[in-house]
């Protein structure tokens, strides 16, 4: 299968992409071509087009089966493993933080709320129990709305996206106001609000 130009730069920033977010670059790299392909693909498709060994390719095929990106599906008549991903980019964005959170941040959660619980927890000094305690109860709040977020529909989610963008628009006051300090006016720029 060739690739576009469009496609082969979309492809290879992508697997750039994941191999800074700590994602193999093969890896990225194949869910990048399937959801730019927009339809199944066999293995040794895959292999061809990206110019991947048929043993990176397998391997990274499984990685994405884990991370339930991808899936497998079957044509009539083929018996070969077809894969194939999700279109909807709401969707891929909720598995990602989704399996993240499951792989990342509730061990971490759970770690902390243990050493919490722990008797000789007590003969740390006072200032590293409020630091751990703090720690532990900002990622349990972090986690719960997180939990709250990944519930909700698309296309409720990106409601909450925009409302979020305008309260923060509220909080910050007016565009043009004024930098009344010298802190002030070395401050950075707030992001922009997301275009939703």
């Amino acid at each position: 299968m060739e690739l576009s130009e469009t496609g082969r730069r979309f492809i290879v920033h992508w697997g750039e992409m994941g191999s800074a977010w700590g994602v193999n670059r093969t890896v990225a790299q194949i869910h990048a071509l399937l959801f730019f392909h927009g339809k199944p693909l066999h293995a040794e498709e895959i292999s061809d087009t990206l110019g991947a060994a048929r043993s990176n390719v397998s391997t990274s095929l499984k990685e994405l089966q884990n991370w339930k990106l991808i899936r497998v599906t079957h044509l009539l008549g083929d018996r070969r493993d077809y894969f194939e991903t999700s279109h909807d980019v709401w969707e891929l964005f909720r598995t990602i933080v989704r399996e993240r959170k499951e792989r990342e941040f509730d061990p971490t959660t759970r770690m902390l709320a243990q050493l919490v619980a722990q008797p000789s927890f007590q003969q740390e000094p006072p200032d590293v129990q409020d630091r751990l305690r703090e720690t532990l109860r900002f990622m349990e709040s972090l986690g719960a709305w997180s939990d709250e977020m990944l519930r909700l529909t698309p296309a409720t989610l990106e409601k909450v996206m925009g409302l979020g963008a305008k309260v923060q628009k509220f909080l910050r006051g007016s565009d043009s106001a004024q930098p009344t300090t010298e802190a002030d006016a070395a401050a950075p720029a707030p992001l922009p609000a997301p275009p939703f």
